[in-house]
């Protein structure tokens, strides 16, 4: 496995609708990196590939959108759709 490098990145199931594909769980948690996608499904994992790499290497949005450091992303698949929540858990060396 790689070094982690940048920030720690968990994501969190937060909601289901449906029947995932992958039986992801609300409270489901990830360790998640631009080189570990931690048994998440690799569809979603390529989905929220972008906002792990802004959280990962010290980018968010703007604060007046909320939490820069959070960010709530739904699954591509509209019918059986998981939420996630990722959150920069920590300021490590970049």
């Amino acid at each position: 496995m790689a070094e982690q490098i940048g920030h720690k990145v968990t994501g969190t199931i937060m909601a289901k609708k449906g029947e995932c594909s992958c039986n992801h769980r609300v409270g489901d948690k990830f360790e998640l990196s631009i080189h570990n996608p931690d048994g998440l499904c690799g569809f979603f994992y390529h989905t929220i590939f972008p906002y792990i790499c802004m959280l990962q290497f010290g980018g968010g949005f703007p604060e007046e959108w909320g939490d820069p450091n959070i960010v709530e992303l739904d699954c591509p698949d509209v019918v059986n759709t998981v939420r996630i929540q990722l959150v920069r858990e920590s300021y490590g060396p970049l």
